[in-house]
């Protein structure tokens, strides 16, 4: 199957995925919060919460295993998981605005997610994060395909954990305070920007960090079979 075949597979997928991610967020919202979506928070019975923390568990499980299946070794694995969360977090905003004209802007105040502890940013923090993780994927997948072995190293390793580590961090900061503060919430951009700098610049050195004698190989493999 052709590159840009898988990727359009996947990428449908994850939009398919979106809208049902969607579709459950304004049923819950018509329930919760009719007059519209807004912080302060509030509170939901404890039943509703278990089964929202399993449904966002079931999220990440549904883009591990596309991933599984589309990619064969690591780095596409890796790279797909990054393109399906990417997409479906992208249209998932985009079928709530289609659905119930929500977010009113890119500076809206959204929860994110509830594991293990709420996330809480604007739309546009994860937006960006999920547009550097198309980006990425997409590249990395291509230079697989041309036959070369992404490498990694302990410097890339250290600029993408500390990376997402201060991207999360200015995601649940202080979320107790913040689940009960009145829109706009206060959130950490200066933390957040230097956390989607440390990451990008990890994810695209690792992209770019590649074995040509083991490339080589792998295409005279291809050659001979």
């Amino acid at each position: 199957m052709k590159l840009h075949t898988k990727i359009l597979i996947v990428a449908s997928f994850a939009i398919a995925m979106a809208y049902l991610e969607s579709a459950v967020v304004v049923y819950l919202r018509e329930l919760y919060y009719p007059d519209g979506f807004t912080f302060p928070l509030k509170l939901i019975s404890e039943k509703i919460l278990l089964i929202e923390l399993g449904r966002e568990f079931a999220t990440i499980i549904m883009l591990l295993t596309v991933a599984m299946i589309a990619g064969k070794i690591f780095a596409e694995r890796f790279s797909y998981f990054l393109l399906s969360f990417g997409v479906w977090d992208i249209f998932y905003y985009l079928w709530l605005k289609v659905f119930i004209n929500w977010p009113d802007s890119l500076l809206t105040d959204d929860l994110l997610f509830l594991i293990p502890v709420p996330w809480i940013s604007p739309v546009l923090a994860p937006v960006l994060v999920s547009i550097v993780f198309i980006t990425f994927s997409i590249l990395a997948l291509k230079k697989v395909e041309l036959g070369f072995r992404i490498q990694s190293d302990k410097i890339n390793f250290v600029l993408i954990l500390f990376g997402v580590v201060l991207i999360l961090l200015s995601f649940v900061w202080d979320f107790e305070k913040r689940l009960n503060s009145v829109s706009p919430v206060e959130f950490m951009w200066l933390i957040f920007i230097c956390g989607l700098v440390l990451m990008s610049f990890g994810l695209f050195r690792f992209s770019n960090k590649k074995n040509n004698e083991e490339s080589i190989s792998c295409k005279d493999a291809e050659t001979q079979s």
